[in-house]
């Protein structure tokens, strides 16, 4: 068993595309992910070894999930299981996404290279 996990406003490690760690365990890595307006979308897309949970913070955006765009604001949870299509693009603005991987799948180490 592990310890508890504290990360306070403002901490966390930044990636050179600015998104901020929040958690990084075996069992779970949670991000705060920030976008701009330029920001064109994560086509959608499967994963075979984690749940991908999205959580808006922050703007507007658009999820694909059971083959059409749902459109998301603050306050709007969504968890997509292992090998369910999913992606996600703006509604126009800048927005953040608390994003989770259930289990740590090294999608951070992705985003620090």
């Amino acid at each position: 068993m592990g310890e508890p996990y504290f990360t306070r406003p403002g901490e966390g490690e930044r990636t050179p595309s600015g998104h901020r760690v929040l958690a990084e365990l075996p069992h779970l890595e949670v991000l705060e992910l920030s976008f701009g307006p330029e920001f064109e979308g994560v086509d959608p897309h499967t994963h075979s070894d984690h749940t991908d949970s999205f959580y808006v913070i922050e703007g507007e955006v658009e999820f694909f999930r059971d083959g059409e765009w749902h459109r998301a604001v603050p306050g709007t949870f969504l968890s997509v299981p292992p090998n369910v299509e999913h992606g996600f693009r703006p509604c126009g603005g800048a927005f953040r996404l608390l994003n989770i991987h259930a289990p740590r799948v090294g999608f951070i180490d992705s985003l620090r290279s």
